[in-house]
């Protein structure tokens, strides 16, 4: 039920927290193309995991390796979004820098949970899932920061980079997350948790108006 929710919630903000923007900021083909980049970076973060544990002569267990590309996938996420966040304050715009910033505060929130939720399944405490959950954001900072000071250079990243992250996040989706969750006799469950977890993240989206 868990990675059901889990799973929807990445393909919701996937979709309306980041390839829409891409589709408002950029034009079709640098969208497609950050889409290609993401899913080929995911693809070789995995033979990269399993080439380390080869080396090592470890078997990592399957449920380990997929909590650490959720992490890693969420990390890089949160760049693109640090962006919009220093791109928006550094607009003039009144009130759209705060808006921005809450926004993506609050979609925080269920991904900080989509964070913990593989490293719960995968054995870790409470203190590695919290620290995992905030260190995935630690780049929107930094990304707010460099966009401010480089507005123009970084708004022209925008779509690629928005991009990049959704398709790292959907290819993690359809390769790892959602036949974990729907594998065996748990698919009721599964799909139960996909409903209400897609639906708060679509409820929160529209809210905020993220897209």
């Amino acid at each position: 039920m868990l990675l059901g929710a889990a799973a929807a919630s990445m393909v919701v903000v996937s979709v309306l927290g980041l390839l829409a923007p891409a589709l408002d900021e950029g034009g079709p083909g640098s969208v497609l193309g950050g889409l290609a980049i993401g899913v080929l970076f995911l693809a070789a973060a995995r033979a990269l995991l399993r080439r380390h544990d080869a080396r090592g002569g470890r078997i990592r267990p399957d449920s380990q390796r997929r909590a650490v590309l959720v992490v890693l996938v969420l990390f890089v996420h949160s760049l693109p979004e640090g962006f919009a966040i220093g791109s928006a304050w550094a607009s003039g715009t009144e009130g759209l820098g705060l808006f921005v910033l809450l926004a993506i505060a609050v979609q925080n929130i269920p991904e900080g949970t989509v964070t913990a939720i593989p490293l719960s399944i995968a054995g870790a405490g409470r203190a590695k899932q919290v620290a995992a959950a905030v260190g995935t954001s630690l780049p929107q900072p930094v990304g707010a920061v460099i966009a401010f000071l480089m507005v123009e250079q970084i708004e022209a990243l925008l779509p690629v980079s928005f991009a990049f992250a959704a398709g790292a996040m959907l290819s993690l989706v359809v390769v790892d997350v959602a036949p974990e969750a729907w594998r065996g006799g748990g698919r009721t469950r599964a799909s139960a948790g996909a409903i209400v977890g897609g639906a708060l993240m679509v409820a929160s989206a529209l809210v905020l108006d993220v897209s």
